[in-house]
């Protein structure tokens, strides 16, 4: 099933591009209807997956090349589940507000499946060498499709997007060599299997340099502060397709490999760096918060709370707590679900406008008030406000970080109330006042199409934020196991009060 759920894009790419020039208005139906068929495959999947089962599920291998130790494995635990069930909700919805791009529409729907294709393969794969096939493979589509069909500056956002990542991906290309070089020494034969890596015995000296080339490619994609600065670019510069997919699932591939990789193949270089990444994580919660609040572009503000959301991830994750890791991993599907609505609400008023400049808007409430009112919905569940998905993420990451990280949870805290600031002064300055302007006072309101786009988002917000349990019990397992790695490999124990989220996870379930 993980095998489809990579090919079906690919497939679909592949009869996107055989359609007739002529016939341009089956490329988007056609586009959309491949995209819904992995919505139902990664449903089946998750209703499928066995909770409480720490191990990986619906595993495939096959040999590629034996000399080098190179294989096909794929398979799902509960931290990538619900990353492939993100994925597959936002690639659709992606390419149906896409009904603006009006030239080279055929290209735009064969880069946004193959996009897709690659993230699905990201998420499944359990051989490093594959996963950074695919890990490379995302460059390309999201390369054209900021470079193409982005705004005024869409070639310099796009190169800074390729360069960034690229350098960093060298470095863990050498990192992924040198482990399989090490488990040839070690064993007499070569072997990139993420489960064979896991038995290496790496010294202290070795695991930290090879932590630091992994880390600096994920830190890259995440990104962390000061590895932030083509964010904004690519984010402002890409269509909205390209923002929600940026948004909503590419950051997460480095938040996802911290967690997948790091945690789990250098546990004692963990222990001794949790310190710099969480003040690296402190520093871009209250930064990227800091200066969204001065923006004068909405997009470009919805582009630095995603900064500060991912600080929010980073340090749950180097927290090494229960509620950490769990939070961790819920805030990743939470912040793709808020921020990627924000950025479609952003790309819905600028194709009405052709403007992104706050000073340009106010008083949109009278004219658009269903508009008004998901913007409004979406900033809530942002904040982090009770009942919607933004909180439980949150609270877990910081009850969970204040059992080990106390200083740095008081601190990230705060973050909180500066999201509340910068996202309900936005509102005020677009949605509230009397529309003063003529170009805004012809504005027209939500259609049914753009209703439909929101409306599933808001679904999965709802469920989410009343009843987390749904995937906290299939996430709970999986990080459990990478708590218990890191007690067996290192000296460092997970406090007690660490396990505060359990109360809420396990027992309580958010009920």
């Amino acid at each position: 099933m993980l095998t489809w759920l990579i090919l079906i894009p690919v497939l679909g790419a592949a009869v996107v591009a055989l359609l007739p020039r002529r016939r341009t208005e089956l490329v988007l139906p056609v586009g959309i209807a491949v995209s819904l068929i992995p919505v139902g495959l990664a449903g089946v999947l998750f209703f499928q997956f066995e909770t409480g089962e720490a191990g990986f599920q619906f595993l495939q291998q096959a040999t590629w090349y034996e000399p080098l130790g190179i294989s096909y494995r794929v398979g799902v635990d509960g931290i990538s589940l619900g990353l492939l069930v993100l994925t597959a909700v936002l690639v659709p919805i992606s390419l149906a507000a896409s009904t603006s791009i009006d030239r080279r529409l055929k290209e735009f729907v064969v880069y946004i499946l193959l996009l897709e294709a690659g993230l699905f393969g990201v998420f499944v794969a359990l051989d490093l060498f594959l996963f950074f096939v695919f890990f490379e493979a995302i460059l390309v589509p999201m390369y054209f499709i900021i470079g193409i069909w982005g705004g005024e500056r869409r070639i310099y956002a796009a190169v800074k997007f390729f360069l960034y990542t690229a350098v960093g991906s060298a470095l863990m290309l050498a990192a992924i060599i040198a482990l399989a070089v090490i488990h040839a020494n070690q064993t007499g034969v070569p072997s990139f299997a993420f489960a064979d890596l896991l038995a290496l015995d790496l010294s202290p000296t070795v695991q930290r340099w090879l932590f630091a080339a992994f880390g600096l490619a994920f830190a890259i994609k995440v990104p962390v502060f000061p590895l932030h600065t083509w964010l904004p670019d690519a984010h402002v510069e890409a269509p909205t397709a390209g923002s929600v997919l940026l948004a909503g699932v590419l950051l997460k591939l480095g938040t996802y490999g911290f967690l997948r990789f790091n945690l789990t193949l250098f546990p004692q270089a963990t222990v001794d760096l949790v310190t710099v990444l969480a003040v690296l994580a402190v520093i871009g919660i209250i930064y990227g918060a800091l200066v969204a609040i001065v923006q004068p572009d909405l997009k470009k503000l919805v582009a630095y709370s995603s900064v500060s959301h991912l600080g929010f991830i980073v340090l749950g994750t180097f927290a090494l707590t229960s509620g950490g890791l769990q939070g961790g991993v819920i805030q990743m599907i939470n912040h793709g679900l808020t921020t990627g609505a924000l950025f479609l609400l952003v790309g819905m008023i600028y194709e009405r406008r052709h403007t992104k400049k706050i000073a340009d808007f106010g008083g949109l409430a009278k004219v658009m008030p269903v508009y008004a009112g998901f913007f409004l919905f979406m900033a809530f569940a942002s904040i982090g406000l009770p009942g919607l998905n933004g909180f439980i993420g949150e609270f877990l990451v910081l009850v969970g970080s204040f059992a080990t990280l106390p200083v740095y949870a008081i601190i990230a805290a705060f973050g909180v109330i500066l999201a509340a600031i910068y996202l309900l002064w936005a509102y005020e300055r677009v949605f509230t006042g009397v529309p003063d302007k003529p170009e805004n006072q012809r504005l027209v309101d939500l259609s049914g199409r753009e209703i439909a786009l929101l409306a599933p988002l808001v679904v999965l917000i709802l469920v989410l934020g009343l009843y987390p349990k749904v995937l906290l019990d299939k996430v709970a397992p999986s990080t459990e196991a990478i708590l218990d790695r890191i007690e067996q490999t290192t000296d460092f124990q997970v406090p007690e009060p660490g396990r505060l989220a359990d109360v809420f996870v396990a027992e309580g379930g958010g009920e």
